[in-house]
């Protein structure tokens, strides 16, 4: 099972970038896809998520900026990230739970960076 996370850079100020996490492996099922980040020198911390009916909420800073989508069909989940600011630069990581054997299970993926210069 695997997490694979992609779509980062760099952009200026008031750019936009959209994130893709997509999940292979033998699953049956994902929920509470979401996406965190880790910015230099602070702790990760949450950005959006999304349940699999289509419920999301957000961290009061990228509201009305950052949409979060999926795709259920192809277990892959989106971070649409508009009015970008340098506050916005660091790791984004996906994360999503999985039902995998008969439990849910939490899985990371890895980080794809995302740098917004002034």
């Amino acid at each position: 099972v695997q997490l694979q996370a992609s779509g980062g850079g760099l952009v200026q100020a008031g750019g936009s970038l959209r994130l893709s996490c997509a999940a292979s492996g033998s699953i049956f099922d994902l929920n509470n896809m979401a996406w965190y980040r880790q910015a230099p020198g602070k702790q990760r911390e949450f950005v959006a998520r999304i349940s699999r009916e289509g419920d999301a909420n957000y961290v009061d800073s990228v509201k009305g900026r950052f949409t979060i989508s999926r795709d259920n069909a192809k277990n892959t989940w989106y971070l649409q990230m508009n009015s970008l600011q340098p506050e916005d630069t660091a790791v984004y990581f996906c994360n999503a739970d999985l039902f995998i054997t008969l439990k849910w299970r939490n899985y990371w993926g890895q980080g794809t960076e995302v740098t917004v210069s002034s």
